[in-house]
């Protein structure tokens, strides 16, 4: 998942990656010890220059297709993964199925499915999909349900794991948000409708339960709109919870601040990076008005929508960056934010090392929401301009760096 506003929609048969021109990155980093929390300054790269990592010209694998048989018509793909055999596994989220692909696209079976019985999905519906040691996968939705559950391998449906924590009531309902390589789950607030100034985030065993909590923190910024309705507020402020390596990223998007967690919930690292706060212009308003409204199929509601985002609040300032994501090798994915009206052709990260060190900015494809970065790929789903669906892999090259 993106913040960017409206992806514009791209024709995958004649899609083809141009990188932009390659630097090298010479950046002055700070890092000393205060009361026992390692703090990194980082400048920010030059403007224009890019990290000596290439992304493939094309995909590699591309899965989906506009008509053929099922299995390859792909219907809220919302997450993927690829196993070390080189097997990916696709979440197909409105038919409740995990679709297991070679390393090829060739369709090799399907878990799961809409039921009652074990390692089936009734009535829960499925989102997210991350790998646990020795390649089995753990699967589980958002917001409503809780329940998790875990399969081998071979697609064998090992158990299910409803955590106490994530009940109503208890610990403000939280849910999984994300889970760890050793298997701990990242657990963050249940209802995106919510306002509230501080939220709560936990850090929970692979049995879901209280390993350390990880405090409060600033939730995502919204307003009330009539007696029980919530919108966010335009430009408002997120709150990024990631795995990384042995701590865990808790950070607002407000300031260019990224604060990591050790496993014990005490604050191990903060990591920053030159930045230049920017107030939201009325072009910029205009444009997130227009880009969210656009996404909205009827006329009638268009209008509606567009009046009751004429009146909403707008945050102070930009969001400081967008998203954040980690790779196989622990380096830390930071996402530009892009204001409407000025999007690049790509998508740009600033790229750190698991010590917190800048190490310069990186694009991608533009229309690719990125769901895992491996050692030398990237796997994303992107939408053609039928709206058809396609999980991709792309290939990655650090030997630049």
């Amino acid at each position: 998942m993106k913040t960017r506003i409206a992806p514009l929609l791209i024709s995958v048969g004649t899609l083809a990656w141009q990188p932009g021109a390659v630097t090298a990155q010479g950046l002055a980093t700070q890092q000393h010890d205060s009361a026992g929390i390692w703090i990194v300054e980082n400048a920010r790269p030059a403007e224009g220059s890019r990290l000596g990592w290439r992304i493939g010209p094309r995909p590699e694998v591309s899965i989906g297709e506009v008509t053929g048989d099922d299995p390859y018509l792909l219907s809220g793909a919302s997450d993927a993964t690829r196993l070390s055999d080189g097997r990916i596994v696709v979440v197909n989220r409105f038919t409740r199925e995990l679709r297991i692909f070679d390393e090829a696209g060739n369709h090799l079976g399907t878990w799961g499915g809409t039921g009652e019985g074990p390692g089936e999905f009734e009535p829960v519906t499925i989102f997210h999909i991350a790998p646990l040691p020795g390649d089995s996968v753990i699967v589980w939705g958002i917001w409503h349900d809780p329940l998790m559950s875990v399969f081998d391998p071979a697609g064998n449906f090992e158990r299910r794991l409803r955590p106490q924590r994530s009940q109503p009531g208890v610990a403000g309902g939280l849910i999984a948000v994300a889970v760890a390589r050793d298997g701990s789950i990242l657990a963050g607030p249940n209802r995106i409708s919510t306002i509230a100034d501080a939220v709560t985030v936990e850090l929970w065993d692979a049995q879901g339960e209280l390993r350390a909590p990880l405090g409060t923190h600033p939730g995502v910024e919204r307003y009330r709109v009539g007696e029980r309705g919530t919108e966010s507020v335009i430009f408002g402020r997120s709150l990024m919870l990631e795995p990384w390596g042995d701590v865990i990223v808790v950070s607002p998007t407000t300031r260019y601040e990224i604060k990591a967690f050790a496993q014990d919930g005490s604050l191990a690292r903060i990591v920053r990076r030159d930045h230049a706060m920017r107030t939201p212009t009325t072009a910029h308003v205009e444009g997130y008005i227009e880009e969210a409204v656009s996404r909205i199929p009827a006329a009638a509601s268009q209008a509606s929508a567009r009046r009751r985002y004429q009146s909403a609040p707008v945050a102070e300032y930009l969001p400081a960056f967008a998203s954040v994501m980690t790779d196989a090798l622990d380096h830390l994915w930071v996402e530009e934010f892009e204001p409407p009206g000025e999007e690049l052709p790509g998508v740009l990260w600033t790229i750190f090392d698991p010590d917190g060190r800048a190490l310069g900015f990186v694009e991608t494809p533009e229309d690719l929401e990125i769901y895992e970065i491996g050692e030398h790929y990237i796997l994303g789903r992107t939408r053609d301009e039928l709206d058809v669906e396609y999980v991709q892999l792309w290939s990655l090259d650090r030997a630049g760096s």
